[in-house]
């Protein structure tokens, strides 16, 4: 893991993974223009210099959220250079390909859920100890969820099932760590224009077998909404969110 010097912690420290595109560059923006030290995690470090783009906030950290041991060492750079982490983003997923239950093979279900759901909870769990152990105490996880949790796409089983896990984890750590000052929130967001929706736009197959296509929204807006929850006082939990496209087909894919 390699990483740049961030000159202040600013309004806190935030650790951002998926940093390198998508929605983890809109986020890191918005939140380096807020006024915060945010650390871009990701593993590929060329794509988080171009989102840091010399901030003297942005700490660009090489890690790979499906090992646990990459996930330590990011956690204990954060605490060797700045003591505390104050929010954690967990944003890094991937959609894989498109696969039904009879249909999807087992590398490919295995890395969907090692990122989205192994991922996630790795990177918790390091935020989780430093958040019970800094002075003051506490802090904010953010889960990127999807509205996949809640109404699936066809032909989507691994990223289905990883999100409605997601869903799981976010609820067991709200219930787990709100004794210890630290508020959780799942963000299902819908459409957001980005690599991995690239071509919903154009058109996206629907239940009924047809091809249609769908509203998109602009990733500003979702980083909008997490810029919000993280300048919330600590005392304020937003347990669930869903920013998506008001067109988008959502209840029963309809």
């Amino acid at each position: 893991m390699a990483e740049a010097r961030a000159e202040t912690a600013g309004r806190g420290v935030v650790v951002l993974t998926g940093a390198g595109s998508g929605l983890g560059r809109a986020t890191a923006g918005r939140l380096l223009g807020d006024g915060y030290a945010v650390v871009l995690a990701g593993r590929r470090r060329a794509a988080l210099e171009e989102t840091a783009d010399g901030h003297p906030r942005a700490v660009v950290a090489e890690a790979d959220v499906t090992r646990a041991d990459s996930v330590r060492a990011l956690f204990a750079l954060v605490r060797e250079r700045f003591g505390r982490v104050d929010v954690l983003v967990n944003n890094a997923g991937v959609f894989g390909p498109s696969a039904a239950v009879d249909t999807v093979s087992d590398d490919d279900w295995q890395s969907v859920l090692a990122t989205n759901v192994t991922g996630s909870m790795y990177c918790a769990r390091e935020a989780a100890r430093l958040m019970k152990e800094q002075d003051p105490r506490g802090g904010r996880i953010i889960n990127n969820g999807s509205v996949s949790a809640h109404v699936p796409r066809p032909s989507s089983v691994a990223y289905t099932v990883s999100k409605h896990a997601v869903s799981g984890l976010t609820a067991s750590m709200n219930l787990d760590l709100r004794g210890h000052g630290i508020a959780c929130t799942q963000i299902d967001v819908g459409n957001a224009s980005t690599a991995m929706v690239a071509g919903f736009g154009a058109g996206a197959v629907q239940p009924d077998g047809s091809v249609r296509a769908e509203p998109v929204i602009d990733p500003a807006h979702v980083a909008s909404t997490i810029a919000h929850i993280v300048s919330l006082p600590p005392d304020v939990s937003v347990p669930q969110v869903t920013v998506m496209a008001r067109e988008m087909p959502y209840a029963g894919r309809g």
